[in-house]
């Protein structure tokens, strides 16, 4: 290995890849580069072989800041993956396992070759809430409804090498790895030497990004390509640009992470940061606790970002002390960071693409909603931007309501209580949940001290609202419970209600059934709080429209105020005994939540709660499996099934697919989400997975989500595009998954629709607009549109995680030139449409796309070939990239580097 160097740290020596002798060897200046690359420079000198070669130094170690070039070939050092998304991913290993022998080869060698760590965090949902039992029921019925899920894994965990699985009611996989999975300097025997290397990682969950807090470079990508990551192959992406933002100043008083992280999810989105690494630095960087960061770069989905990079530096290190980590590794950590040129140094400022300053001192509080979390609201316009919203054109910021929509008011009967009143803007769901604020405790006991001092006031929360509190680990619930504030959110109806990501993902649960009703009667628009980092369309709970995120101690106060159409900063959160009691009666000072902080967070709390991170779970340990190495297929299971993507594979490279007579199954607009196209929600009884359960003889109350059943093609390919909320133009006026199947004129399911072109052996296109699959890492938005039949995406731009994954399943993704669409050509969807794509395509190369009229009219313009790295074709030649994988496993002829 070339360019090492030698480090001693408590008497043991370690070699390492030196950076300065790599920059120096190039003749390249080590001090301007981003920390970023630094890490990804690092990474590929040290994986040196036939694929990845001296080639692509260059351009890391002279990284031209402005204008990047190059493709980066980076291989994770982990792989972590969370339950919704990972259990596709293994179900896609087990079924590779399978094509190999049929094939020929060994089913042992489909095997992880690096670290995989499955958490189990997205699959308890809030049946039950606001009861001290509520947890303990949750969890019953989480195992209940998941048992072959759970003993799909089990075996998995069994059957696999280098496969761990944290079992349920832990945590939330992010905040997990961040207070224990991850060591930020690794370290393995390699030639007789101890080689010390960064940890890097790619999750199968697009807030992966929280792990950037912790100055570690990892991020989120689909499933197939953690796959490929997991059995040894390296993803290709474009050199990155590096954004750089300089914070200076502090924070005021009465702020939060929270509010910062809106902030500058708003800047950055306005700056178009999309694929693009973020890395954080300044005066002020100093001034941020490392939960604070990790709150930033959790967040770095919602700014559209591949990362949001931390620099390792003090505060990274007084980190790892308080989390338990011990004295051996974080003088190893120190050591590593400051001889390899990874520790942050203020005094010297990398070359940026461009430059950003954020104002600390400017952040206010602050809600974002009431569909997107870059729509940041200032807290004392929350109210006014609401009332504007309702009749706003349909939109991100528009509901498109009549003025009558202020007359609504529905009643809400009770058995054993006096009726209560819902009106348009009430809030009906309050919840502290998801990995991005309850990894930080000084907001999770801002919440607390508010409701101590709420409690304390006589406040009290409506019946009618929905409250919950879902940790991100068991270090949250130890801190409240020692420092003797849960009782007081509990008492405020923020019971425990599980360890996962719940009303984030849409989770939610029923509302209580009184309200639901009142809600339906009326369809009344009501409003949730939560503290988590998605609100998109239809995610939250499909009987509320306005959702918006905020701090977990604006999260209470909204719950007490009972509306969004409070403002929370002039009026009365309520009147008690005739006196009016504010927000800022009870917000607690900085000065009293960091006292607490100081006595309550401490390594021997998070000793003891990540003691026993794998065996805790008595029940999880009690669930039997078998231990072959082909796993053993039920036909009647409706959670599991054998994925039908390798039943033609063939040792021959297929043939390329003829892309003409292209139907198009939807049109839509921007900013539609992996949410629009796979929903991970509740399944309706009158969907097309809907009805196949009910075919399957499943109850209804067996549904689960559609999250819980991603192991399942025949129910994931029915849901996709299935999004209540989803508007697809060919029908216009519409909502949820409905197209026009133009042979007939029929209004059809898209499920349906898709079926009939296949039975008549055509192929599929998707019309999008800009943005299209952004938000979360969901494999199934591009696995299920594979199965569905579609060949193209053609959209004027696409986020980074939906591309490559589109890509890897063997779909292409063309997009418009600048200040092109679907308007500028006068497409309706009616067309049918032919690409001219050649046997050899280049890296985003210029293709022509002819439409064809139903008037017998034609258009023909050009379209730019997203295929962004030369790895691309190769998956495209394959028909995606495990058919690839497998051909190279079983090494037929040479045929996966074709």
């Amino acid at each position: 290995m070339k360019w090492q160097s030698q480090l001693t740290v408590n008497d043991t020596q370690y070699t390492y890849i030196d950076l300065a002798k790599i920059t120096q060897d190039l003749g390249a200046d080590l001090s301007r580069l981003p920390y970023s690359i630094r890490v990804l420079l690092e990474s590929v000198a040290r994986h040196q072989d036939e694929e990845i070669t001296e080639d692509y130094l260059p351009f890391l170690a002279n990284w031209q800041a402005e204008t990047p070039t190059g493709v980066v070939p980076f291989k994770p050092e982990r792989v972590v993956l969370q339950d919704f998304t990972g259990v596709p991913a293994v179900v896609d290993l087990a079924a590779m396992r399978d094509a190999m022998v049929a094939l020929g080869g060994a089913a042992e060698d489909i095997n992880p070759e690096i670290p995989v760590t499955l958490v189990v965090d997205h699959s308890v949902q809030v049946d039950q809430a606001g009861t001290p039992g509520a947890i303990a029921f949750n969890t019953e019925r989480e195992f209940e409804r998941n048992a072959e899920r759970y003993q799909f894994l089990k075996w998995a965990q069994g059957s696999f090498d280098n496969f761990e699985v944290v079992p349920p009611e832990t945590g939330i996989i992010h905040q997990v790895n961040i207070e224990s999975l991850s060591d930020v300097i690794l370290q393995k025997t390699h030639e007789d030497q101890r080689l010390l290397f960064p940890d890097t990682l790619q999750g199968t969950d697009s807030h992966t990004t929280m792990i950037n807090g912790l100055g570690v470079l990892g991020w989120g990508v689909g499933g197939i390509e953690a796959e490929a990551a997991i059995l040894g192959e390296p993803s290709f992406f474009p050199t990155p640009e590096v954004i750089g933002v300089k914070f200076i100043n502090e924070m005021p008083a009465g702020t939060t992470a929270t509010d910062l992280a809106l902030k500058v999810t708003e800047v950055l989105r306005i700056e178009k940061v999309v694929g693009k690494f973020v890395e954080y630095f300044g005066p002020g960087y100093r001034h941020l606790s490392l939960a604070d960061r990790a709150t930033l770069a959790n967040m770095a989905p919602e700014y559209g970002a591949t990362c949001g990079f931390c620099p390792i530096d003090q505060e990274t290190l007084n980190y790892l002390a308080t989390t338990g980590r011990s004295s051996e590794l974080i003088e190893l950590v120190a050591a590593y960071a400051k001889a390899n040129h990874f520790f942050y140094d203020e005094t010297i400022v990398p070359t940026y693409t461009k430059t950003i300053t954020i104002d600390l001192a400017e952040v206010q509080p602050a809600l974002a909603g009431p569909k997107r979390p870059q729509d940041r609201i200032l807290l004392p316009a929350v109210r006014q931007d609401f009332e504007q919203s309702v009749t706003a054109a349909v939109g991100p910021k528009g509901f498109g309501l009549s003025e009558d929509e202020w007359q609504k008011a529905a009643s809400v009967t009770w058995p054993d209580a006096a009726p209560d009143k819902l009106v348009t803007g009430d809030i009906v769901l309050a919840a502290i949940t998801s990995c991005t604020n309850t990894s930080n405790p000084f907001v999770m006991l801002s919440a607390g001290l508010l409701a101590k001092k709420a409690i304390e006031k006589g406040l009290t929360v409506s019946r009618t609202v929905k409250t919950s509190l879902a940790p991100g680990s068991q270090i949250v619930t130890t801190y409240l419970q020692n420092s003797g504030l849960l009782p007081y959110l509990e008492q405020l109806g923020f019971y425990l209600v599980g360890y996962g990501c719940t009303t984030c993902i849409g989770n939610s649960g029923p509302l209580e059934a009184q309200v639901a009703e009142a809600i339906e009667a009326e369809n009344l628009l009501v409003a949730s709080v939560l503290s988590g980092n998605r609100n998109f369309e239809g995610r939250i709970h499909p009987q509320i429209k306005a959702n918006y995120l905020a701090s977990p101690p604006l999260v209470v106060a909204y719950a007490i105020a009972g509306s969004i159409r409070k403002d929370l900063t002039k009026e009365p959160l309520a009147i008690v005994n005739d006196e009016p009691v504010y927000l800022s009666d009870i917000w607690p000072s900085n000065e009293e939540v960091n006292a607490y902080v100081q006595e309550y967070v401490g390594p021997e709390a998070f000793r003891a709660a990540y003691e026993h991170l794998f065996d805790a779970n008595e029940r999880w340990n009690a669930i039997e499996t078998t231990t072959s190495a082909c796993y053993e297929w039920e036909e009647q299971s409706t959670y599991i099934a054998h994925p039908p993507y390798f039943e033609t594979l063939t040792k021959e490279l297929p043939k390329p697919d003829v892309l003409a007579d292209l139907k198009v199954l939807a049109k839509l607009g921007d900013s539609v989400t992996t949410d629009h196209i796979s929903p991970a929600g509740s399944i309706s009884m009158d969907s097309a997975a809907g009805k196949f359960l009910q075919e399957k003889e499943v109850p209804y109350r067996e549904f689960n989500s559609f999250g819980s059943r991603r192991g399942n093609h025949q129910i994931m390919m029915r849901g996709t595009f299935g999004n209540i909320r989803l508007q697809n133009q060919l029908v216009p006026g519409s909502t949820g998954s409905v197209t026009h199947y133009f042979p007939t004129g029929e209004t059809l399911s898209i499920f349906d629709a898709a079926m009939n072109y296949q039975k008549a052996g055509q192929s599929c296109i998707i019309l999008a607009g800009k943005d299209y699959g952004m938000g979360s890492s969901r494999d199934w938005a591009a696995k299920g549109t594979q199965l569905l039949g579609v060949k193209v995406v053609l959209a004027e731009s696409f986020e980074r995680i939906h591309r490559s994954n589109l890509v890897m399943m063997g779909i292409i993704p063309l997009e418009y030139l600048a200040g092109e669409s679907a308007a500028s050509f006068d497409l309706d969807g009616s067309e049918t449409f032919s690409i001219a794509l050649p046997e050899e395509p280049v890296v985003k190369q210029l293709i022509e796309v002819t439409a064809q009229r139903i008037d017998g009219g034609t258009v023909s313009f050009m379209t730019r070939l997203r295929f962004d790295a030369p790895a691309d074709i190769r998956y495209w030649k394959h028909q995606g990239i495990l058919p690839m994988v497998i051909r190279k496993k079983a090494e037929l002829g040479g045929t996966a580097h074709a």
